[in-house]
């Protein structure tokens, strides 16, 4: 549980009880009980441990000083003198009314600490006779329910694979919130030099060398990093869309803000405020940017939510500015607290941590599927990443094969210090939808000039833009998350030039195969090259349709060809001047003169869906080559795949 939230639930709990009766007669042993108190509230803590001490050793029955030193102790999370102190005053008291002020904050450290056993009896104790104080009736319902799952969910361990980050990595007294772009090469994360008070926080960048270790972290930008604090940050999947918070030295809205940054080339932009559509005068944080960057995820304790900090979203529209932020509401959000929401590259799993639902205690990770409706019911990730300690953030790989993690371990001195560790995710533990990606180049073909496209990927069933994306406009470097689930088509555009197409068909069970290079791809389900080179938009340029479809010896269009003869109306609207033929291709197999009347009914069928949009006839042509023109050898089924086409050709 929150702190102080434990704090504002428990004040008062035997100081209401120490207005009517204490247990102790030695005036001096109440007098140093009343004067420790005004340091525990201060958090002076070694102070009120030695008043404490000193009270219970005027008085060794004095149970409401052994309540207060146990509180002191869980407080600074000395849990094992916490317990000692709590249990010892409850064996003083055979009150009800001070046994369950025992019974609730001793059950919650048997939680804190992995003892479910007992945390289960102990709290199920306070829930028989708590009859007045509702709140923390429902929070000791949840601890119980807590204890009861943890006793239960234990028996993952052994199937997890852990492992701590070189000390190249982690080479900081702390690093914590690591982020992956989808082809795991770069990792960023946010360090501090010391651990303990209020020193910088910066944001670094690891990247793999040929051999796939990891070299030493530096500073992501001198753009980004200042002499104030850069917490917690997220990268869209090709790793060019940064954001992250900041709270002090720039202008905001609140105590906290989110600022975005983008790269061009190896260059970070100076950052910029998200704007008051996203950032509030309350206190934004530890965001999250779906694959394409254009859906952003966050934490904020603003007013309108479900509990005191809440997971809120927001979108980018066609004109680039972020929409009015939208509460993500139940059920993954509780009157409790949410924190660090991390959505998958495949844009449906939502990771996030939260100390409102039922787990292992404290705050767990729980992940939930993004329906049609909404979100599904959060599921627990389980044992050992979960545990009786508190776990706020994780990270899942593209593949869902590993994770990545942050974990504070205390020192021998008592000073923190936090570790980046990665996971091997079992099998049957990992995500339903995994992703991979296709990256490249867009270029001039003429000239091999990078290009800045634009890059959509449409869901060919629904005839849904799924992700939109831009190449670089220095390097023309582009990555687009692909997804189990859906056939895809995927368009390459710039003005001036002809519009590209490919097709990926992860609809169907996914078989490792080597995919072909370029066009219809559904075999396989490994990350993808594909340069794309772009034809400028002159007479005689010709680009391949490679999301028209049609049944085997047929000639009419099915459904999910629609996107791609959306695509040349919106082309031909775009640029009234040109003019085009639509042809029509098969493979040498069969009858010749067949193979002409397929290719001609088929070419006529784009022509004359093309035509009922509104496109002058004037500027149309159909025509069918049968076999004549291959662009692949007949002699193989992925060439003769090939040859089987509509060409869209400036004429």
């Amino acid at each position: 549980m929150n702190r102080l939230l434990f704090f504002l639930l428990i004040i008062g709990s035997f100081s209401s009880v120490a207005q009517v009766v204490l247990s102790t007669k030695s005036n001096k042993a109440i007098e140093l009980y009343t004067e420790a108190d005004n340091f525990r509230v201060r958090g002076q803590h070694a102070q009120a441990i030695d008043l404490l001490d000193q009270a219970i050793s005027k008085d060794k029955k004095f149970v409401e000083a052994y309540y207060r030193l146990g509180l002191v102790y869980l407080t600074i999370k000395n849990y094992s003198k916490a317990i000692e102190n709590f249990e010892k005053g409850l064996s003083l008291t055979n009150e009800e009314k001070k046994q369950k002020v025992f019974w609730y904050d001793l059950g919650e450290t048997y939680l804190l600490t992995g003892q479910y056993d007992r945390a289960t009896t102990t709290l199920a104790e306070f829930v028989k006779v708590e009859n007045q104080n509702k709140q923390k009736l429902d929070q000791a319902n949840l601890m119980l329910k807590n204890a009861t799952f943890a006793q239960s969910n234990q028996s993952e361990k052994a199937t997890y694979q852990q492992r701590k980050l070189s000390d190249t990595v982690n080479c900081f007294a702390m690093q914590y919130f690591p982020v992956l772009t989808a082809d795991q090469q770069e990792l960023i994360f946010t360090r501090r030099l010391v651990g303990i008070g209020d020193d910088d926080e910066d944001l670094v960048i690891t990247r793999k060398d040929t051999k796939g270790k990891w070299y030493s972290p530096v500073s992501i930008s001198k753009n980004i990093n200042s002499k104030f604090n850069e917490g917690t940050c997220t990268i869209s999947a090709d790793g060019r869309k940064l954001i992250f918070t900041s709270c002090t030295g720039r202008k905001g809205y609140g105590s906290c803000d989110l600022f975005e940054s983008t790269r061009v080339g190896n260059d970070w932009s100076e950052p910029v405020n998200l704007g008051p559509n996203v950032n509030s005068n309350d206190w934004e944080s530890q965001p999250s940017l779906s694959a394409d960057g254009r859906t952003l995820y966050f934490v904020s304790d603003r007013k309108g939510g479900y509990g005191r900090r809440d997971i809120w979203y927001s979108d980018l529209d066609d004109n680039g500015q972020w929409t009015k932020a939208q509460n993500l509401g139940a059920p993954v959000n509780t009157v409790y607290e949410e924190y660090s929401p991390f959505i998958h590259v495949n844009g449906k799993t939502l990771y996030f941590a939260s100390n409102g639902l039922v787990g292992f205690g404290g705050f767990d990770l729980f992940f939930s599927e993004k329906l049609d409706t909404g979100w599904s019911l959060p599921e627990n990730v389980g044992s050992p990443i979960n545990d009786h300690e508190d776990q706020f953030s994780l990270f899942i790989t593209a593949d869902g094969k590993k994770g990545y993690y942050s974990h504070e371990e205390m020192t021998a001195s008592g000073i923190p210090m936090g570790r980046l560790y990665e996971v091997q995710i079992p099998e049957k533990q990992q995500i339903k939808y995994r992703s991979n990606y296709v990256k490249g180049t867009v270029k001039d073909k003429k000239t091999g000039k990078e290009l800045k496209a634009k890059i959509e990927l449409f869901d060919i069933n629904k005839n849904k833009i799924v992700s939109l994306v831009h190449s670089d406009s220095l390097s023309g470097e582009y990555l687009m998350v692909l997804t189990q689930g859906s056939e895809y088509a995927l368009y390459v555009t710039k003005k001036g030039y002809l519009f590209q197409s490919l097709n990926f068909n992860y609809s169907v069970p996914i078989v490792p195969i080597a995919p072909i290079a370029i066009g219809r791809i559904g075999i396989g389900f490994e990350p993808l090259l594909i340069n794309i080179e772009l034809d400028p938009a002159v007479k005689g340029s010709v680009s391949v349709l490679k999301n028209i479809f049609f049944d085997v010896d047929k000639y009419d269009l099915k459904e999910k060809s629609i996107t791609e003869l959306e695509k040349i109306v919106q082309f031909l609207t775009e640029n009234p001047q040109i003019q085009v033929e639509i042809s029509g291709h098969t493979d040498n197999t069969g009858n010749q003169d067949y193979n002409q009347q397929l290719s001609d009914k088929r070419a006529k069928s784009v022509y004359s869906y093309i035509m009922s949009k509104g496109i002058s006839p004037f500027r149309l042509s159909w025509k069918g080559y049968g076999s004549l023109n291959p662009v692949h050898s007949n002699n193989t089924e992925q060439g003769r795949q090939q040859n089987r086409r509509i060409e869209f050709t400036i004429r």
